[in-house]
């Protein structure tokens, strides 16, 4: 299952890779191959300063070895290897009628001292945040991955519906951190679905993500802003490394074992306010997003 996930997530890249640098129509992928000194390693592409995209990055890794002992504590074992891959990308767009966007696919085994697996299972999800609401465009990406969810189980996309909106929760904040799509986590083998079931699941919501949120892209690049308007995403953009840094758990896996620390923090914003005590004006745009973000709605 590893290999063929792995080998997955390597066409998956060079999928969206080079279908988003068609999208820019300036700035190209730069690649990076890095090595993880306790094993694996990944590949890294970062687009910068294009016509569309300010900063975003779309990065494979494959990494195993000894779990750390941060990582024992969590999850209960002891003297436990581990192997971890996945695919993950955040987009930050140059114009605020834009959304940022987040996703990921993973996959996780853990094995006893023997190599047998002991563990195993699926996550990932992907999720918009957008700093001016189109009613529309939200909900086209949540009807893609509905879409995506109904293929395998009528029920998953409510239920990852709102893990999704459960998770993108800045606490500190009392507000998501966009408008959600999808999250699952730990998708283990059960009566309805084994691990083969799990990856064509899996597969089908990667697949969707180009159809989630080109078109979207498309419609609103070349849109007029202000200066006031770039700041307002700017302030927002506050609030996304805010949740990375603070609650994000791939973040903190990442960092706990010895990630490679550029492809981590590849998902932070290249240009960022923290404005004191800031308030958006009654009535405006502005005040309607974080109306929305203080109370996820159903957009499908």
């Amino acid at each position: 299952m590893k290999d063929k996930f792995y080998a997955y997530i390597l066409q998956l890249q060079d999928t969206i890779t080079s279908k988003l640098a068609a999208v820019d129509g300036l700035a190209s992928f730069k690649e990076d191959i890095w090595e993880r000194p306790e094993g694996g390693g990944g590949r890294t592409r970062v687009i910068e300063n294009g016509n569309v995209f300010e900063k975003g990055g779309v990065n494979i890794s494959g990494v195993h070895g000894e779990l750390p002992k941060s990582m024992q504590d969590y999850f209960g074992v002891k003297d436990a290897n581990f192997f971890a891959c996945g695919l993950s990308l955040v987009l930050h767009p140059k114009n605020p009628m834009v959304p940022t966007v987040h996703a990921n696919w993973r996959y996780f085994e853990m094995y006893d001292q023997d190599g047998n697996i002991v563990d195993q299972w699926f996550g990932g999800g992907q999720d918009l945040t957008p700093y001016y609401l189109f009613d529309e465009d939200a909900a086209h990406f949540h009807d893609i991955c509905k879409r995506a969810c109904d293929v395998h189980n009528p029920n998953f996309h409510d239920t990852y519906k709102k893990k999704c909106d459960d998770y993108f929760w800045n606490a500190h904040r009392g507000e998501a951190r966009g408008v959600g799509g999808l999250f699952f986590d730990y998708c283990k083998t059960t009566a309805d679905m084994n691990m083969e079931d799990w990856y064509n699941f899996v597969t089908e919501v990667g697949n969707s993500f180009l159809e989630a949120y080109v078109p979207i892209v498309t419609k609103r690049k070349d849109l007029p802003f202000t200066k006031e308007q770039r700041d307002w995403q700017e302030i927002r953009r506050g609030r996304y490394v805010e949740f990375n840094l603070v609650h994000d758990k791939g973040t903190l896996f990442g960092l706990k074992t010895n990630g490679r620390i550029e492809s981590i923090l590849m998902s932070l914003p290249p240009h960022v306010q923290w404005v004191y005590d800031h308030h958006p004006e009654k009535g405006s745009e502005e005040e309607r997003l974080l109306e929305v973000l203080k109370s996820p709605k159903n957009w499908v």
